[in-house]
């Protein structure tokens, strides 16, 4: 990967859990950055980091990285709109749908916009679209996700599986309730074994938007009974403030050259806040020195092959060998 050009300047909307550690790699990299937290600025006033009064005045620079809650449509639309490079972390069902409209915004400003630079949606699409380019035929994708990044990612899962959830089956958008469709996986070690259910997640809507061919796509998300007894009540405890350890699975279905069946697995653990970060630091940096073409992309797509850069800012990689062990990227 090439280096940013002197002076270039990125700005990051929200320093939680995972935007401060998108500022912390950015800076690593040599770029400067500018920062908004809608909450606080307390923690984030580094070397190398200026801090405005106002997402707005991050329109100047060269591109902007939304860590903060949902929504962030509306935002995206403005800086869009000033020409500015945008990249989301967001994984609100309802605003990637809003993100996606934005289009038509993007390509008349001549600007590009990044949706779900996240974990997950984010990161497992970069794992689909490697595991896609192990089989010849692919026909589904299957997507699950074990912890939390803080406490906002907290509050959007607790949220996401108390709603109606969306998935992807034989080309025909279903829409089964939050916290149905119970599945034991096995995630990447350390994580283990978890009980999975549906939920409201962004997974499907981008992976069917970069996967047009495949008949089926679905994404759980781990759920204990008392996740899913209260799931449509306020969180009764409150979540972790540094989030948690954490993982993302996907499994890939098709077929090899000679028509076999085949099911491939990759997935990645850790610091969900650090495998978040990583992702969209490192998507932010591969738009800011390599460009990207106008118009809204996802992770998944053909134009964003990226999964190995993501192991260059620390995301590690476990591919399913069908045996007790794992191999490593």
């Amino acid at each position: 990967m090439t280096t940013a050009e002197p002076g270039s300047i990125v700005g990051v909307v929200g320093c939680g859990v995972t935007g401060a550690r998108v500022v912390g790699l950015l800076l690593e990299r040599g770029v400067r950055v500018a920062v908004f937290d809608p909450r606080s600025n307390v923690g984030i006033r580094r070397r190398g980091v200026v801090v405005v009064d106002s997402a707005a005045d991050l329109a100047v620079c060269d591109l902007v990285v939304m860590c903060q809650p949902a929504p962030h449509a509306e935002l995206a639309a403005q800086m869009l709109a000033n020409g500015t490079r945008v990249v989301s972390i967001g994984d609100d069902l309802a605003d990637l749908r809003e993100m996606l409209s934005l289009h038509e915004v993007a390509v008349r400003h001549h600007a590009s916009l990044v949706v779900g630079a996240g974990m997950a949606p984010g990161l497992s699409g970069l794992l689909a679209r490697s595991l896609a380019a192990q089989l010849h035929t692919l026909d589904e994708l299957h997507v699950a996700i074990h912890g939390t990044a803080g406490p906002a990612c907290a509050r959007q899962h607790h949220d996401a599986l108390g709603d109606t959830a969306l998935g992807w089956h034989d080309h025909e958008w279903i829409e089964p309730p939050g916290g149905s469709g119970r599945d034991l996986v096995w995630f990447p070690e350390p994580i283990g074994a978890h009980d999975c259910y549906r939920a409201a997640l962004g997974d499907p809507l981008l992976l069917q938007r970069s996967f047009p061919q495949v008949g089926r796509i679905s994404a759980r998300v781990s759920a204990t009974r008392r996740d899913r007894f209260t799931a449509r009540l306020p969180m009764l405890t409150p979540p972790h403030a540094s989030g948690s350890l954490g993982a993302v699975r996907v499994e890939a279905r098709g077929a090899d050259a000679l028509g076999e069946r085949v099911t491939v697995i990759s997935g990645a653990s850790g610091h969900i806040g650090d495998l978040a970060a990583a992702v969209s630091a490192m998507t932010a940096y591969h738009v800011l020195v390599a460009g990207l073409a106008p118009g809204v992309h996802a992770l998944g797509d053909e134009s964003l092959p990226l999964l190995h850069d993501a192991t260059t800012f620390g995301v590690r990689v476990q591919e399913f060998t069908g045996v007790a062990r794992a191999t490593s990227w």
